[in-house]
């Protein structure tokens, strides 16, 4: 007999929601972050064309590609701007704090720590496992000095990035729908779709796309779970920044968000059989990291 998930500590991340749980809220609350994320990236993006001028003409399709550093940290900071959007949308909507997003302080912080150090371990484990490589050898994408004095920044840049698409599509939607909805299949599914069609890039992905967008929906699905059963942001923060800041910083792929990293990746996006090929093993390893991060957080 299969046993339901433990979801009792869902209930005190919701509480914050409930008494300004309305659809026409909720629905307002979308739109106004919608709109002010918007702004804000159009306002801050021309504000560095600007600064930047004629004379590097090449910075859109860096920003494109995220081919170099500077594309990369303009790239990734840039996603603050979605967390000040719902933040400003919680206040003005639905009368609480951004701070409520990430669920109980007293848990946050444990929580995050303990799947952090989860998922270190369990990289170390997978760098000692065979095999080595990725089907073909790994090229340095920049001296391994220059990359350790980066790396603290690239670091907060990568926290900030996932932290704020956690706070949206985890925090935000979630707990508004949870509050409103008992089902999970309202409160888990319904974010997770939105986050997969976030992650449906035809243009660059090709092929492959409606399959990164299914990975990214369940990866979504996986958030949902750890956030419901821990009850904060915690668990899903870091066990979404581990898995962006290997595939951001340590392995990317040749043709794609690839400024930051130390190695690149024998293959890239647009190489559809390579991918396909290898997004089983993603696959693998997200489950991986789960399953782990579930473990860290067990009382």
């Amino acid at each position: 007999m299969i046993s339901r998930p433990d979801y009792r500590a869902h209930e005190d991340f919701v509480a914050p929601a409930r008494p300004r749980s309305a659809l026409w809220q909720f629905a307002l609350g979308c739109l106004l972050t919608v709109i002010g994320y918007v702004a804000l990236n159009q306002l801050f993006f021309q504000t560095v064309y600007n600064f930047v001028g004629p004379q590097d003409v090449g910075l859109y399709d860096q920003l494109l590609t995220g081919r170099t550093v500077a594309a990369m940290f303009i790239l990734l900071f840039s996603f603050v701007f979605m967390t000040v959007a719902v933040g400003v949308a919680v206040r003005v909507i639905h009368k609480r704090s951004a701070r409520s997003l990430l669920g109980p302080r007293a848990l946050f912080v444990p929580q995050f720590t303990a799947v952090s150090l989860m998922m270190v371990g369990l990289a170390v484990v997978l760098f000692v496992l065979p095999p080595w490589d990725m089907g073909g050898e790994l090229t340095l994408n920049m001296p391994v000095s220059r990359w350790a004095v980066l790396l603290p920044f690239s670091l907060l840049a990568v926290l900030v990035q996932v932290s704020a698409e956690e706070i949206v599509f985890r925090g935000y939607v979630q707990q508004q729908l949870a509050a409103r909805f008992r089902s999970p299949l309202v409160w888990m599914v319904l974010p997770s779709v939105l986050f997969a069609l976030g992650h449906y890039l035809p243009d660059s992905a090709g092929d492959n796309a409606i399959l990164i967008a299914l990975w990214a929906g369940i990866f979504g699905m996986m958030m949902a779970d750890l956030t419901a059963r821990s009850g904060s942001l915690g668990p899903a923060i870091a066990l979404h920044f581990w898995n962006n800041v290997s595939a951001i910083l340590f392995i990317s792929m040749p043709d794609d968000l690839s400024g930051l990293a130390l190695f690149l990746a024998p293959f890239g996006l647009g190489d559809a059989a390579a991918i396909r090929d290898w997004l089983p093993v993603d696959f693998m390893l997200m489950l991986v990291g789960w399953l782990a991060a579930r473990l860290a957080i067990r009382r």
